[in-house]
């Protein structure tokens, strides 16, 4: 077992702490946190050793876990990395690109596996289609979520749809030809509600919305394609594919079209596949796990992140530009 230190055991912090502890991978050495009421309830509840210092910690573990407020990141992540630890690293993953580039260059010089929590990535709605074909014509995203104060040092799209656009561009292999964005900021200084278009270069589009002042929490994807249609549900974890094709298949269930004389009739195919039951950070530690014991790529890289908050940076940038403080 690798022996690992977690950084912040705010909310999300005590989740990776308790996974951590249940770990078959991973002996959870203790943890930093600045806040002296929460580090003693958590020491105090979940039976962990509490470290003075990020140093200090560093001297007993193989890796660190950083689940810290997102201004922290880059720091605590670069101090990782020159004492040889490998990191894992909550989205966003930093704030500006430049903190990214110098965290890659650590990362190469001194041979450490980062990865990145982005952990869509790992829900089981998208793990039933990840390794299907997928080739986007139109995705549409809604990320809504009800208010709660977490995440307000950022705006709602490194918040919320960060997570969105690191799935779209894992999905969508082309780059990103023009971007368009409208915010609006009701209680938070940057836009707490926001809406994206981004054109790609070989045709997609994507209409992406997040809001952190819903009254309901939703996180659907829908994909269109020239064969298929494809729904994601990332809360409730449930897929379904509607397909056209011209022969009808009898291994799903299938319903024929009358498309007229002058055409043959086409077949519309309906399916749900199992989405397997699984807990989606657990999994992204396992992952994690993996890419340390074998030396093998991260699940999700810096290089990853760098195209997410690259694209979240231009759609803040077009928000800005139209903001509405109300």
């Amino acid at each position: 077992m690798k022996a690992i230190g977690l950084l912040g055991v705010g909310h999300l912090g005590k989740i990776h702490a308790r996974l951590l502890k249940e770990s078959p991978f991973f002996d959870l050495v203790g943890f930093v946190d600045p806040n002296d009421k929460v580090a003693t309830k958590v020491s105090s509840e979940m039976g962990l050793r509490r470290f003075g210092s990020l140093s200090a910690l560093l001297e007993s573990v193989d890796a660190v876990d950083i689940v810290t407020p997102t201004f922290a990141h880059f720091d605590c992540a670069q101090e990782a990395l020159k004492a040889g630890k490998h990191v894992f690293i909550e989205k966003p993953a930093a704030e500006h690109l430049t903190d990214l580039e110098q965290l890659i260059r650590l990362r190469d010089q001194h041979s450490c596996c980062v990865q990145v929590g982005h952990v869509e990535r790992f829900n089981p709605a998208w793990l039933a289609v990840k390794d299907r074909k997928v080739s986007p014509l139109f995705i549409e995203t809604h990320r809504l979520a009800q208010f709660n104060p977490r995440g307000t040092d950022v705006s709602v799209v490194l918040d919320l749809m960060i997570h969105d656009l690191d799935i779209i561009l894992s999905m969508v292999q082309s780059e990103v030809k023009e971007v368009r964005a409208s915010g609006v900021s009701l209680i938070a200084k940057q836009p707490d509600i926001c809406n994206a278009r981004i054109e790609f270069e070989n045709g997609c589009v994507a209409n992406v919305t997040a809001s952190r002042l819903s009254m309901k929490n939703m996180r659907k994807t829908r994909i269109f394609q020239k064969d298929a249609y494809i729904s994601l549900d990332f809360l409730e974890k449930k897929t379904e594919i509607i397909r056209m094709s011209d022969e009808e298949d009898p291994n799903v269930n299938s319903l024929a079209i009358n498309t007229g004389a002058q055409f043959p009739p086409r077949f519309v195919s309906f399916e749900q596949p199992e989405c397997p039951p699984v807990n989606a950070i657990a999994l992204e530690l396992e992952a994690f796990s993996d890419s340390i014991d074998e030396g093998t790529e991260a699940a999700v890289t810096l290089e990853d992140a760098y195209r997410a908050i690259d694209l979240a940076h231009r759609i803040m940038a077009e928000a800005e530009k139209g903001n509405l403080n109300v």
